[in-house]
């Protein structure tokens, strides 16, 4: 029986159907919608196949246009725009039951020498000092039914050490930023590729939680409709997903029933390698009395 990150790492081996075209399955879980950075991880997948190694990803925009149904796998139809001298650009469209349910556009570069900046990378608490998240979730364990508890409680392919408490332990209203440490919970292979789309994947896993912070919410009260809108990611420098990466959050505005967060990822050694831009879906569930 393979690890969580062997079910990930499987999750992102899409099978070819044909030139331009590939099928991927989602994991046999009791959900209600395929996660969104699942959807994003295996688009970039498919894009990246169809380029020379030697051009990485260094952006990607994508819209989340239905809910996906985990009960069936997704078709992904990459549209090979352009093959210029520097850049490739691919567009990539998810597609169930004859409609498309997601669209990425990816551009790929060429390594190229220039000026370097960045902004610094937060002074919080190193990952290894900080209590896993099953040390966390044992202290809040009786909250939760037995079936959530265990739920929660399971091997998960990306380790997560927040700094604070999630929201969802702690869920009165804290300031619209959060830094949470994350990696691969094992060793990757070494492919370039793999590597990021192991970093999308996780990218989507708490940047949304942020707008919500200040309205002293979690998405498990069933009070509002959360969902993932866009999710654009520019990628500066190289990086490896099974060392630890600091994910730096901050929501800037929610209005008109939308969340926008923008997330920093850093590695270890306090190199900018990725920055995150998400706009969600926060809508008030009405209850009829």
């Amino acid at each position: 029986m393979g690890t969580a990150l062997d079910d990930l790492i499987a999750l992102l081996d899409l099978e070819p159907l044909e030139v331009n075209l590939f099928r991927g399955v989602s994991p046999k879980e009791d959900r209600q919608r395929v996660f969104g950075g699942q959807v994003a991880g295996q688009a970039l997948v498919a894009a990246g196949r169809t380029v020379e190694p030697d051009r990485p990803v260094h952006s990607l925009h994508a819209y989340f246009l239905r809910p996906g149904d985990p009960t069936v796998p997704i078709v992904y139809e990459v549209d090979r725009i352009r093959d210029g001298k520097s850049f490739t650009t691919r567009r990539v469209v998810g597609i169930q039951h004859g409609r498309a349910i997601f669209n990425l556009a990816a551009s790929f570069h060429v390594d190229e020498q220039g000026p370097t900046h960045q902004d610094p990378m937060p002074d919080v608490a190193r990952a290894e000092d900080l209590p896993t998240f099953q040390e966390q979730m044992a202290q809040f364990r009786d909250r939760f039914s037995p079936e959530m508890a265990d739920w929660l409680e399971r091997e998960r392919p990306i380790d997560q050490r927040p700094t604070e408490l999630p929201s969802w332990m702690d869920p009165g209203p804290r300031s619209p930023r959060q830094d949470v440490w994350i990696k691969a919970n094992g060793l990757l292979p070494h492919d370039p590729l793999l590597h990021v789309c192991v970093v999308v994947y996780a990218s989507d896993l708490t940047i949304l939680d942020t707008a919500m912070l200040p309205h002293g919410n979690s998405y498990r009260e069933d009070e509002f409709q959360i969902a993932s809108l866009d999710h654009a990611m520019w990628f500066h420098r190289p990086f490896r997903a099974d060392g630890w990466l600091l994910y730096h959050q901050r929501s800037q505005s929610a209005s008109g029933a939308r969340g926008i967060a923008e997330g920093s990822i850093f590695t270890s050694e306090g190199q900018l390698a990725v920055t995150v831009i998400q706009e969600g879906l926060m809508r008030p569930i009405r209850h009829r009395t």
